[in-house]
């Protein structure tokens, strides 16, 4: 197609002559408003957010919690009724999967770094942990250091009660603060990225075509006779058959529409998708973001997962368990991105070096038990652990 005075400035026309052609411009008007994100939109509505935080939460929930008790020789677990309560069905409606994972997800979003759970009790027992929804919680000061905790306008000591905070606040310790300040210009820039890509391929303002015509004739002002002008000579009945227009009436233009990539969107939202990691404390591939690393995974679980895993436990500990020598402990073994050989590995050394039995080293791989294997053996000759000594090289002519 013919582009008639490009880059040319167009000439005035003269006192009583016709101008043979115009340029029309459109404005977006109503597209415009589509662009624009408007209205709130909370925190658990972000798509980025609810991934990070599910992620957090999901890994939370998996871990198995034991109660501890501690010895002269080490650390050993506690199974009873209490341990299977916290670790098994903390109430009714929930399993510990479940429960831990809406504390994590109250930390995060809802509860703006506050979560509290009622302990219910009869008889000195504990019955059930009852999650209370962040609608019917209210922190009141009592003091510079102290607070009471009113659940449905029924105030409680915060030793009557489990109050979990992440991000404690400055002005009051004791209650979190959460992320949702650090999060708020971010979300609203993935919230105005979406409503932009959505707006902008809905759009009906891309036309690959423009055709200007002569806007004095009669036969182009009004739209039927548009409509007859395009079917008379641009539409044809046939591909690429070639289109016959009168010169100097109509001039035909191709465009480039604006695409998204002229935008940089894609840019943007990479970069907001990693600060949201980043405030959030997962590795940007959780969002979409870059490439599965299993170092960064497995630091993810040390400097992430097991922090908010240590002041559950804490709460745990300080308000349900009346011993000083029991704890609860989460068990995070099972999130570290481990390759089997690796295990395998670490269990054979372990297993020659009369650390662990056979048994063991079968249950870390992920095998069943097999009886005769719960005896530790040492070094090549595999003896006993009792009979370190009679081995063949220590014995005088090795006999």
């Amino acid at each position: 197609m013919s582009r008639k005075n490009k880059g040319r400035p167009t000439a005035r026309a003269e006192p009583g002559k016709k101008k043979r052609s115009c340029s029309v411009g459109v404005w977006m008007g109503r597209d415009e408003k589509d662009l624009a994100c408007m209205g709130y939109t909370s925190l658990a509505h972000n798509p980025e957010v609810c991934t990070a935080v599910d992620a957090i939460a999901r890994l939370m929930g998996s871990m198995t919690i034991h109660l501890m008790e501690n010895t002269g020789s080490g650390d050993v677990r506690v199974q009873n009724e209490l341990a299977r309560k916290v670790d098994i069905e903390p109430n009714v409606a929930m399993t510990r999967s479940n429960f831990i994972h809406w504390i994590i997800k109250t930390l995060l979003i809802e509860g703006a770094g506050n979560a509290v759970v009622f302990p219910r009790t009869r008889r000195g027992i504990l019955r059930a942990l009852e999650p209370v929804p962040p609608a019917f919680v209210t922190f009141l000061p009592d003091g510079p250091a102290a607070y009471r905790v009113s659940i449905a306008g029924k105030e409680y000591d915060p030793d009557d009660v489990l109050h979990f905070v992440v991000n404690p606040g400055s002005y009051y310790p004791w209650m979190g603060e959460g992320y949702r300040v650090a999060l708020l210009d971010v979300a609203n820039n993935l919230k105005q990225a979406a409503a932009t890509e959505k707006g902008f391929m809905s759009s009906k303002w891309k036309p690959s075509l423009i055709v200007k015509v002569d806007a004095l004739s009669e036969g182009f002002a009004g739209r039927e006779g548009r409509r007859n002008m395009l079917d008379e000579y641009v539409e044809s009945g046939e591909a690429g058959e070639p289109w016959i227009i009168p010169g100097g009436q109509i001039d035909v233009e191709q465009v480039r529409p604006l695409t998204l990539s002229d935008l940089a969107l894609a840019d943007f939202v990479k970069l907001d998708k990693a600060t949201v990691a980043s405030i959030l404390g997962v590795p940007p591939f959780v969002l979409g973001v870059g490439e599965f690393r299993r170092d960064e995974w497995n630091n993810f679980i040390s400097a992430r997962i097991m922090p908010l895993a240590r002041l559950i436990e804490q709460e745990l500990t300080r308000k349900l368990l009346y011993r000083p020598d029991w704890f609860f402990r989460f068990n995070a073994r099972s999130l570290y991105s481990y390759d089997l050989k690796d295990l395998a590995d670490i269990a054979d050394a372990q297993y020659i070096r009369g650390i662990m039995s056979g048994n063991e080293v079968r249950d870390m791989i992920g095998m069943p038990p097999a009886p005769g294997l719960d005896e530790r053996v040492i070094l090549e000759n595999y003896l006993p652990i009792d009979r370190i000594g009679d081995q063949k090289k220590l014995v005088q002519g090795g006999e």
